[in-house]
């Protein structure tokens, strides 16, 4: 099982196929969000001790706090799974 790993920032990765949503943390749901998954310790702290500027959540329910912006790391989502499908084509993969 090959995977593709997403650079959320400073030397941080997180398994792409385990992404659910990137998402900016400026609205009060998503507040909400990273302070429930704080109190259920699910919350990860790859800032830096930066300004949080985006959140990963993933598949199984872990919220991920990144300096990266939001639109930088969902760039490198795309991207990343765009080279992966354009790899396996030229080794005539389907």
């Amino acid at each position: 099982m090959e995977r593709t790993l997403l650079n959320i920032g400073f030397g941080n990765t997180v398994a792409a196929n385990h992404v659910i949503a990137i998402v900016t943390p400026s609205s009060s749901p998503m507040k909400r969000l990273k302070e429930d998954a704080k109190e259920g310790h699910r919350l990860i702290d790859a800032t830096q001790g930066r300004r949080t500027r985006s959140i990963v959540i993933t598949d199984s329910n872990h919220v991920i706090l990144s300096a990266i912006q939001a639109e930088t790391i969902s760039q490198r989502f795309v991207t990343g799974f765009e080279f992966k499908e354009e790899g396996k084509r030229a080794k005539g993969a389907k």
